[in-house]
């Protein structure tokens, strides 16, 4: 797997990774980060659409080649109907545990069996491609800084996407205008109503998240 074949969930799971500490920031909101770049892409792909606020499959045979994002597919298909917000943080952790399966195959992750309390047998992942990993953050810190038109779509729904997640990892809050994550938005093309829904989710699991730290 190179650089320029991640898909975009494997993506911004990546730029979540602190490389000096080879851990997950805002590791809270990172499953529905995962999820919302999934579903993204997925649009992207012309696989799910818009259907009054409804993410519908359009073709019950159609596949990405991807594990991911067509184990997500096959979710949406096999389930009842549901909007976009709920897509982005039900059973999102599956898409999650997928994209880290997938990136441990692919050699940017290295898996550590452990065992919690002693006891029970448990998987922990740490960095195996550093360099790798910051080279993407980089782009994203370049796509968060310069103007929206100069990106191409997918690197606008990455750049809305990562910017709100708040990723400790590219940079203060205060360097990600709220009006440059609509241009970004904008930006991305036909996906953007879809676009804006999801980030409007991962908004908000960034605030239930600091919610539930000062509790």
């Amino acid at each position: 797997m190179s650089d320029g074949s991640l898909s975009l969930p494997a993506r911004l799971y990546l730029l979540a990774w602190d490389t000096s500490k080879s851990e997950v920031t805002g590791a809270a909101q990172v499953p529905q980060l995962v999820r919302a770049g999934a579903l993204t892409e997925l649009a992207q792909r012309g696989l799910l659409l818009d259907d009054d606020d409804i993410a519908t499959p359009v073709d019950l045979d159609a596949s990405t080649g991807d594990p991911v994002l067509d184990g997500l597919l096959e979710l949406v298909r096999e389930s009842r109907p549901h909007r976009w917000r709920s897509w982005v943080t039900l059973h999102a952790r599956v898409t999650l545990d997928a994209v880290r399966e997938q990136l441990t195959a692919g050699g940017y992750l290295r898996a550590r069996k452990k065992r919690a309390l002693g006891l029970f047998p448990t998987v922990d992942h740490e960095l195996a491609r550093p360099a790798a990993v910051e080279a993407l953050q980089e782009e994203a810190r370049r796509i968060l800084r310069g103007p929206a038109d100069a990106c191409s779509e997918g690197e606008a729904a990455l750049g809305a996407l990562a910017a709100a997640a708040e990723l400790h990892t590219l940079g203060p809050r205060k360097d990600r205008d709220d009006a440059h994550v609509e241009e970004l938005i904008e930006r991305s093309g036909p996906v953007a109503p879809v676009l804006r829904k999801v980030v409007h989710e991962v908004r908000g699991a960034v605030t239930a998240a600091a919610v539930a730290t000062r509790a």
